[in-house]
């Protein structure tokens, strides 16, 4: 099959640098299937029948400093991986091959990729830029999958994912953003080998949740990785939560505190990923602490301390980094702030200085989210509308004598008189003028009109 493609001309570049040297080169991985989806291309990826030592030779500038056939060519659209075709070989660590053997044909290579619509190659086969004609290679069928909006493993999932347990969360993880399904017998297979995710690294499996986090529909993508079995294993603490009940007379609550997370997530207005993961694990103390009161009402006294210890273990885990590890503890143990009519200026204060100025958005963010995902119709309430007014007000005072950029003390050495009236209405008179122009509120120019009174005061 041809495709018709008006590539960058820093791609045709790479591609026409390499042929014309006769080897091989094709366009490989995302590049192709957001190709033929029609979408924005944010890597591209290549794959040729050449060694390393001979890229290097075409590119001089490039760098090698790894051990699996990839070089790294610099452009102005950033780094260009070329990879030396390969063949399957065994992995020694559920994550990379134990031997990197070359291949001699696209088609060995493509055969050891991981999804269908991952495991497509395109080829220049027309070296006129203004209408580029790309060859489709496509041992696999990757094209009638990605028309039919299916993740499906290339040959024997079982054995795709024990070469590379990553590619369990792989599969959520596109499935999501694309919004496709998992194939059948795919699926059955991650859940069949969930457990192998252990043998990932937090950081790879941070990356790929984070990605499910951003995406569209993030919930969706949690409970895919929840029905896959996935999150049993990188996220224990959150499956705890689910069939810990919370309905209770005079609580909003409709939902066991498994089933409340995933609907504030889904309702969380944030589109930064880590505070979408902070709104999914903002009650994740609750089973630890879940009791019954004296009038048989269900209690979770303390569980955002908890949650906020829980929280910090998980960022452990998930290597995050030390400012990603403050603001998501920050969030989950400070969630419960009380909003009521009887929330004072005092209290906002308090809010402010616990939860920091950067992260007061976040948090409101998550308190919609967990408030419409806990069965309430509207994000907000009079009280909380009210209680952010106090907010603002604490960070936006009104404009007033004090906030002038000199004080009394200025006005009385310069006009060399002592304290009283006469000092009140000095700065009274300058901060009417200052309240017409904000810009005229510095020292520099105030002192200036200070010895301009007193030039006139002289005069008179």
């Amino acid at each position: 099959m041809q495709v018709k493609y008006l590539f960058p001309k820093e791609v045709g570049a790479v591609i026409k640098k390499v042929q014309k040297s006769r080897f091989e080169i094709y366009i490989i991985g995302g590049a192709v299937r957001d190709i033929l989806m029609g979408r924005q291309i944010s890597n591209w990826d290549f794959a040729t029948n050449t060694t390393p030592s001979q890229i290097l030779k075409i590119f001089p500038k490039a760098f090698y400093n790894n051990k699996f056939g990839t070089v790294g060519v610099e452009t102005p659209l950033g780094i260009f991986e070329i990879t030396t075709f390969r063949k399957e070989g065994k992995y020694a660590d559920f994550r990379h091959p134990g031997k990197v053997e070359w291949g001699k044909t696209i088609d060995q290579d493509l055969a050891r990729r991981d999804f269908t619509i991952n495991a497509m190659a395109l080829r220049l086969s027309s070296p006129a830029r203004s209408k580029p004609i790309l060859e489709l290679i496509d041992p696999f069928a990757g094209q009638k999958d990605l028309g039919e909006k299916i993740v499906r493993a290339v040959g024997d999932p079982s054995k795709r994912f024990s070469e590379d347990a990553l590619r369990l969360i792989r599969a959520v993880r596109i499935a999501t953003e694309l919004k496709f399904l998992i194939e059948e017998k795919t699926f059955a297979a991650i859940q069949a080998n969930g457990e192998l995710i252990k043998n990932i690294s937090g950081e790879r499996i941070r990356d790929e949740l984070f990605k499910i986090l951003a995406s569209q529909f993030p919930a969706d993508g949690l409970i895919l990785l929840r029905n896959s079995r996935i999150s049993e294993q990188i996220l224990p603490e959150l499956e705890k939560c689910f069939g810990v009940e919370q309905a209770s007379p005079g609580r909003h609550h409709i939902w066991d505190v498994g089933t409340h997370s995933f609907k504030s997530l889904e309702f969380c207005p944030s589109k930064d990923p880590l505070v979408r993961f902070a709104t999914l694990i903002h009650d994740i103390g609750k089973p630890e602490v879940a009791g019954t009161g004296s009038a048989g009402e269900i209690t979770f006294y303390n569980h955002e301390v908890v949650g906020a210890g829980i929280a910090r273990k998980i960022s452990d885990r998930f290597h995050l980094s030390k400012k990603q590890r403050v603001k998501l503890v920050t969030l989950v143990r400070w969630h419960q702030f009380t909003v009521d009519e009887a929330t004072t200026a005092a209290a906002a204060r308090r809010f402010i200085r616990r939860v920091g100025i950067k992260n007061i958005a976040d948090m409101i963010d998550l308190r919609m989210g967990d408030r419409l995902g806990g069965g309430l119709k509207e994000a907000t309430s009079w009280r909380l509308k009210r209680f952010l007014k106090l907010v603002d007000q604490e960070l936006h005072p009104p404009f007033s004598v004090t906030d002038l950029a000199i004080d009394g003390r200025n006005v009385m050495k310069i006009l060399e008189i002592g304290p009283g009236p006469a000092v009140g209405e000095i700065l009274n008179q300058l901060f009417e003028e200052v309240l017409e122009d904000r810009k005229k509120n510095s020292k520099e120019y105030l002192l200036k009109r200070l010895e301009e009174i007193k030039n006139q005061k002289l005069a008179s």
